[in-house]
């Protein structure tokens, strides 16, 4: 009678350190009783008896996934490859498990087709110029979609747009061209700059010509003082003749 007792005692501990189940704080379980849904389990050290009950794990904390490049045609018929990244995560595990077999992967489909059909509405100008406002889109829509899933999209960015090699080499040159003219914009810029200065000395010194006798004899000391410099200075042919004749008189 002992023996059977301790046979019983011993069948019953096993049981239960074979029932139990660890949830961590991040996860929630969903358990099945005789394969129907029971309710959800907490974190923490739980009883799942085996052949009568079964759980499955659900995290809950916010997931990244990668969408990979689509090839998608453009409204105005330029084909572009588009990735992006979806962040996400689950508000109700019960969902989760019991409407769609593989929410993970049904996420990833869904962001891909969306992802395809909202690029392929608009045109090349609009993808590369409004990023956030089409990423903003396919958010709201795989957001609305994956609800009954008990999915939340939390956003959807647009990582990288290739375009064509014909259509790249026609960018850079289009950005090349702009620069050229922004180039030649500032330059005319500072050479009007310049010669309204240099109009605005003119005046100063034909108003004062004692300033322009200074100037010159600022510019001769300025000359001077560097002895590798030869200074010539033009004497107007009818002053040396005239010198020339008052040195004749005096001989």
């Amino acid at each position: 009678m002992t023996t059977t007792v301790y046979v019983i005692i011993a069948i019953i501990v096993a049981i239960i350190l074979v029932s139990i189940r660890q949830i961590n704080e991040y996860q929630r379980g969903v358990k099945f009783t005789l394969g129907k849904y029971s309710g959800i389990i907490s974190p923490g050290w739980k009883l799942v008896f085996p052949v009568f009950q079964s759980m499955t794990k659900i995290d809950m904390r916010v997931k990244v996934a990668d969408v990979p490049p689509q090839d998608t045609i453009t409204k105005d018929n330029v084909t572009v490859a588009v990735n992006a990244v979806i962040y996400y995560k689950v508000t109700h595990a019960e969902k989760a498990v019991l409407e769609v077999e593989n929410y993970n992967l049904a996420v990833s489909q869904l962001s891909q087709t969306t992802m395809r059909n909202i690029v392929g509405s608009v045109s090349l100008d609009e993808v590369l110029s409004n990023r956030d406002e089409i990423s903003v889109r396919i958010k709201d829509i795989v957001d609305q979609a994956t609800d009954p899933w008990g999915i939340k999209v939390e956003s959807v960015e647009l990582k990288d747009i290739q375009l064509p090699q014909d259509m790249q080499r026609t960018i850079g040159k289009q950005a090349e061209s702009e620069r050229e003219k922004r180039s030649v914009i500032i330059k005319a810029e500072g050479e009007a700059i310049a010669a309204e200065n240099l109009s605005k000395a003119a005046r100063m010194l034909s108003e004062n010509p004692g300033a322009l006798h200074l100037r010159t004899l600022q510019s001769i000391n300025d000359i001077s003082s560097d002895q590798s410099n030869t200074v010539v200075f033009a004497v107007p042919l009818e002053v040396l003749r005239a010198l020339e004749s008052v040195v004749k008189k005096q001989v």
